[in-house]
């Protein structure tokens, strides 16, 4: 297996690939399966595509509604498949309202990593003593009309996850 962290650095051109980009790495996450449970902080500044990037994951799991930042509901959940073998949960986490890291233990936030889900984590740093460590650390920069993204997988699992992802599709 590859030395950690595994790095990849892609330029999205516009709102299309960063969905793109999104569906990609949520394709490889949901065809190799989540096993304990994997966790992506999405960093960047407001409006450089943290939401639109997470539409894509949630494209590739077969969301085809709205996604909105959870901004005051801090969480919003979405399910696939329940009941079945492939039942897949991915929780998108927006903490940039978020008082103090204690109140997500307060919301019972241990809960929502485990076996079989998925967490995207917007404003991660706002949760810091409380939320688990990552497997993949992304950031969006603005940069002209796109956006940089730099991907690095923390964990084997997040590894695995970067290396199936097909982004030259992007």
């Amino acid at each position: 297996m590859n030395a950690l962290p595994v790095e990849k650095t892609l330029y999205l051109a516009d709102e299309a690939a960063t969905v793109a980009a999104g569906e990609a790495l949520g394709k490889a996450c949901n065809e190799r399966g989540m096993g304990e449970g994997l966790v992506i902080f999405l960093g960047g500044q407001l409006g450089a595509g943290k939401t639109t990037f997470s539409r894509g994951v949630l494209r590739a799991f077969g969301h085809r509604g709205a996604v909105k930042s959870p901004t005051y509901t801090l969480v919003e959940p979405y399910e696939f498949a329940p009941g079945t073998e492939r039942e897949r949960r991915v929780y998108h986490f927006d903490l940039y309202r978020l008082g103090d890291a204690e109140e997500l233990e307060y919301m019972g936030v241990r809960d929502y990593f485990g076996p079989g889900s998925l967490s995207l984590v917007e404003w991660s740093e706002r949760g810091a003593g409380v939320l688990p460590e990552p497997d993949i650390e992304l950031a969006l920069v603005l940069q002209g009309e796109g956006r940089e993204l730099k991907l690095v997988a923390l964990t084997q699992a997040g590894a695995r996850a970067l290396e199936q992802a097909q982004f030259s599709q992007v």
